[in-house]
């Protein structure tokens, strides 16, 4: 175990008040998905939850409740007592949908308790493998030629964004084909009726690695460990677009700060297990031990860089 989580486990016990000290000997502890089964998000919360149940020493269970661009876990979440028996599996997404969605019924942001991020989680850009397209520069020269569809996971999701702050500082326009999530995006890029797809990096890992499609940049500062045979965005000769998603935790708020800190440090505890970080690392994903206060720093930065560019490209919800 990390020095920190020792010293934030011992600083939680300190402090917190007679109801926080039974936590969480009442009862299981139930994590919202806000997604769909089988995707990353929802691997990576099942994955915490297991492992966690052994270190808390209470059982864990995961609760999938997609829909409504992730709202309606969201708000279900926001509104459960705020007790540290349920819990939100977050993402980059809450910061997205403050603007994304302006008349939701609770605050996204500031609705809930940062406890952890888990892991990042890098956006990449796919093509076929047998594509033309061997760079990013060959990639925008083809929609300067003629017409080329991307596909995404979705309106407004963090791959969209990251196209259209790519596609102005390139000066092109690609058509951008949502999806419902990625799996059907994927399907039709290998069926040959999309030119590229831009997706979170576990989504095509496989693929990449099996040589059904090749990878053209990835959106991170450094090269991932999944795909290292990916050059970053930088790297593809574009500078300033980055945009790195992440999987984590978050509580609703006025959940106690004891119960936060001993979560933060139970987390830190599975991300360190060789079993956790080769699974993370099949997916393509990077676990990161940060405190709730760097979550919390995360969140509000990109609810107001990604708010910009919602409005400036007038993105509306699927």
């Amino acid at each position: 175990m990390h020095r920190r989580s020792l010293l934030a486990l011992a600083a939680a016990s300190l402090a917190r008040p007679a109801f926080a000290q039974t936590w969480p000997a009442e009862r299981s502890i139930r994590i919202i998905v806000p997604v769909a089964a089988g995707g990353s998000q929802d691997i990576v919360a099942r994955l915490l939850a297991r492992h966690l149940t052994d270190v808390l020493g209470q059982t864990v269970v995961v609760e999938n409740l997609p829909g409504a661009g992730s709202n309606i876990g969201y708000e279900a979440a926001s509104r459960a007592k705020p007790d540290g028996y349920t819990l939100l599996a977050g993402s980059d997404s809450l910061s997205i949908n403050r603007t994304l969605f302006p008349h939701l019924g609770f605050d996204p942001v500031d609705g809930f308790a940062p406890v952890a991020r888990a892991v990042r989680v890098p956006q990449i850009l796919v093509v076929r493998a047998d594509s033309s397209a061997q760079s990013l520069e060959d990639f925008l020269a083809a929609t300067r030629r003629g017409p080329v569809a991307v596909g995404t996971p979705g309106n407004g999701s963090l791959a969209h964004l990251l196209g259209e702050q790519i596609q102005v500082a390139a000066e092109v326009r690609w058509t951008h084909v949502p999806y419902r999530g990625g799996a059907l995006a994927v399907n039709d890029l290998l069926g040959g009726s999309l030119q590229g797809v831009m997706i979170n990096i576990g989504a095509v890992t496989d693929h990449v690695r099996a040589g059904r499609m090749r990878g053209i940049f990835v959106s991170s500062a450094e090269r991932t460990k999944g795909l290292p045979e990916v050059p970053t965005l930088a790297e593809a000769g574009m500078t300033g677009a980055e945009a790195v998603g992440w999987h984590g935790i978050v509580a609703p708020r006025g959940t106690d700060p004891g119960t936060i800190a001993r979560l933060n440090a139970a987390i830190g505890q599975v991300l360190a297990k060789p079993e956790v970080a080769e699974r993370l690392a099949a997916l393509g994903l990077e676990p990161v031990n940060e405190s709730p206060e760097a979550l919390g720093r995360l969140i509000h930065a990109d609810a107001d860089r990604w708010a910009e560019t919602i409005r400036r490209a007038r993105i509306q919800p699927d």
